[in-house]
């Protein structure tokens, strides 16, 4: 109890020290990596994403003709996959999202057994000051709230990219205002927002880190981890840089060394990589290439044996 009363103290410290330090225009700490209690633990989840040809992307009151099936049907897949959890991506959401909706939601995961594992936006902070800018503030703040709703522990987010006429270093301080903002929201509401290695300023281990070594310090912050957006010379070792800032962990089961054309990914050594960074946490698989429905159980089984 006395180590948990003070790690309380502490944190409550460090948050008013960066209210004070942004509120006087002082520097603040570098964000740390994830300190992690523990051996390494992993458990296994499935992105929305997979399905994203089958999915109708926010349908106001029917389907998108090439739709197959719905969020709950992905939920039942989930299910019938026996997976820990679910990444329910926001994309696939209605058009107009109710208080109902999000408890049919989280009444169907929870009677499934499955955690909601995170969700995820498509937002864009480095967009100038103006109403574009101010809707992905707003945009990414109301779905802090969804997320609070359902108990999704964890949101994916972009940092975006430089606007045309403008320059990345603009564009960097934009998207680290953006990030501090959302995260102070998202803190109050116990929700993690996690930075994707996501093309734009995130394209090489070094943007992303540059971002989140600006970002205030926060136990709500963190990276997501994903093992398929480095086109760079050496994408395994680029992920290694970040994975000691991962909270969440996105697999894919295809890399693009150099940009230069896919090829399959090597899971082990992906697997190795957060094993080797104590890594706990939710490993999603995010499926992106053809035939999901027969090819995904394999990658499953393959995942299931890797994280055990």
């Amino acid at each position: 109890m006395a180590q948990l009363e003070w790690s309380r103290r502490e944190f409550l410290t460090t948050a008013a020290m960066g209210g004070l330090a942004l509120n006087l225009g002082l520097p603040l700490e570098a964000a740390n990596p994830v300190v992690r209690t523990g051996q390494p633990y992993m458990k296994l989840s499935l992105a929305a994403y997979s399905f994203n040809r089958e999915l109708p992307r926010n349908w106001p009151s029917v389907r998108e003709s090439n739709a197959s099936m719905t969020l709950i049907d992905f939920i039942d897949f989930c299910a019938s996959q026996n997976l820990d959890g679910t990444e329910l991506t926001s994309y696939y959401f209605p058009a107009e999202v109710t208080d109902a909706y999000l408890a049919e939601i989280k009444e169907k995961t929870f009677r499934l057994g499955l955690d909601i594992s995170g969700t995820a936006i498509g937002n864009d902070f480095c967009l100038k000051p103006g109403p574009e800018r101010d809707a992905q503030i707003a945009m990414t703040k109301q779905w802090i709230d969804y997320a609070a709703f359902m108990g999704a522990p964890v949101i994916r987010i972009f940092a975006g990219k430089v606007p045309s006429g403008g320059d990345e270093s603009s564009a960097l301080e934009r998207c680290v205002d953006g990030i501090n903002e959302c995260v102070h929201y998202a803190a109050e509401k116990g929700v993690v927002l996690a930075l994707e290695n996501h093309g734009g300023i995130t394209a090489t281990p070094e943007q992303l880190l540059k971002i989140v070594k600006q970002v205030q310090p926060s136990p709500f912050f963190g990276v997501n981890f994903d093992s398929g957006n480095f086109r760079t010379e050496d994408p395994y070792g680029d992920l290694a840089k970040i994975a000691p800032y991962a909270v969440n962990a996105q697999i894919k089961v295809a890399i693009s060394p150099n940009g230069s054309g896919k090829e399959p990914t090597d899971l082990g050594r992906v697997v190795g990589i957060l094993k080797d960074h104590g890594y706990r946490g939710y490993v999603v698989l995010e499926y992106e290439e053809r035939n999901p429905r027969e090819e995904i159980p394999k990658y499953l089984d393959e995942l299931r044996t890797l994280i055990s």
